[in-house]
């Protein structure tokens, strides 16, 4: 008999049949073995971690189908309210668990303000950092048709979802400043790792790009 974690797993997973690669159920899974780690260091309510983790990007498909003009946390918070309704869990938890979905986008005015919050915020952070951040950036900019380097824009003025939408353009923009965002004492642990080999890749694509090595 399937656990009641186990059905939001998989209304969650249904969800993700047409999703790119990027942002797919895989993501999920590996922000969900995040959590684990990191939850339980912290010794948060690993009910609202796991249940929260399993729908934090539920609403990724209606943000890249508007082409980044819906916020996808924003639109997964009110998708998960019907699916955790009948959860056998207090209403506070249900709340706490929505504000993590809410709460859980780098480029959003709803900070993380719980415990539960906080491990989510930073586990979905560190899976864009680091070897496997590496590959979903590039991943990400060919799902959009960006060129693989454009050394002649200035990054400040160049636009999402465009074609000067780079994996270097990611890096500067955002990328980078993401050990410096991360919370909790184990998230930092992970990501100052994770970083540093972001930082070394960075530098070495742009001396290959540019011929130098």
């Amino acid at each position: 008999m399937p656990t009641q974690l186990e059905h939001i797993k998989l209304k969650a997973q249904k969800l993700f049949d047409n999703a790119k690669g990027s942002h797919d159920w895989g993501h999920t899974l590996r922000v969900y073995r995040l959590c684990e780690r990191i939850g339980k260091a912290e010794g948060a309510d690993m009910v609202v971690v796991r249940t929260a983790a399993y729908l934090h990007d539920i609403g990724r498909i209606c943000q890249d189908q508007s082409a980044g003009k819906i916020c996808h946390a924003a639109e997964g918070a009110k998708m998960a309210v019907p699916m955790i309704k009948h959860l056998p869990v207090t209403k506070l938890q249900k709340d706490n668990i929505i504000h993590c979905i809410r709460a859980h986008r780098f480029r959003n005015d709803q900070a993380p303000e719980t415990l539960e919050a906080k491990v989510l915020f930073d586990a979905d952070k560190i899976d864009s950092i680091g070897a496997v951040g590496v590959a979903r950036t590039f991943l990400f900019a060919g799902e959009v048709g960006a060129n693989l380097h454009n050394p002649h824009a200035v990054i400040e003025n160049t636009l999402p979802y465009s074609r000067d939408d780079t994996g270097y353009r990611e890096f500067k923009l955002k990328l980078c400043q993401i050990k410096d965002r991360i919370i909790t004492t184990e998230g930092r642990k992970i990501a100052n790792e994770r970083h540093e080999f972001m930082v070394f890749f960075f530098k070495r694509f742009l001396e290959e790009y540019e011929g130098k090595r």
